[in-house]
């Protein structure tokens, strides 16, 4: 089993690509109630901002800031997943799902990346707002329901 080495910077900026192990679902979207609600939940026990955040059908995009002193974002993963997943049908199973008592509706890895100049957050606050445009499911970023380009637009924050 490969060894991930993850970068341990507190209070750092982090890009994620979270997927479902089904690319061919909707589940996110028709779920989002439960996925805010994880959120919610994850957030208040383990505090950290969004600066951005977008749900397509089977895959999530979001940039974080970690609090000060603090790295551990895998926790923070593996709760907002595990929250959202039960009382959902299991996906299918293999051994290892059930050794390490998944539910098979995640990909069990996630992308990050630590954003570490201003050009590099913006770049990504810019893919964020983009993503449904190219997958196709809107003409404009603001079309999609399920973006944080919405907050980002009221505050005076979208550059396009």
């Amino acid at each position: 089993m490969p060894n991930y080495i993850r970068p341990k910077v507190p209070g750092a900026n982090i890009f994620f690509t979270v997927t479902l192990a089904e690319r061919s679902t909707d589940l996110l979207v028709r779920e989002i109630a439960r996925l805010r609600e994880a959120v919610r939940v994850t957030k208040a026990e383990r505090p950290f901002a969004i600066e951005a955040w977008v749900v397509l059908p089977d895959h999530l995009h979001c940039i974080w800031t970690l609090p000060e002193g603090d790295c551990d974002f895998p926790t923070r993963w593996r709760l907002i997943k595990s929250r959202f997943s039960r009382g959902l049908p299991k996906g299918p199973l293999r051994a290892s799902h059930r050794h390490q008592q998944e539910r098979g509706l995640w990909q069990r890895r996630y992308w990050e990346h630590h954003l570490r100049t201003p050009a590099d957050h913006a770049a990504h606050m810019r893919y964020c707002w983009q993503n449904p445009v190219k997958h196709g499911f809107v003409a404009r970023p603001d079309a999609w329901p399920y973006s944080s380009i919405h907050r980002d637009i009221a505050a005076g924050r979208y550059d396009p």
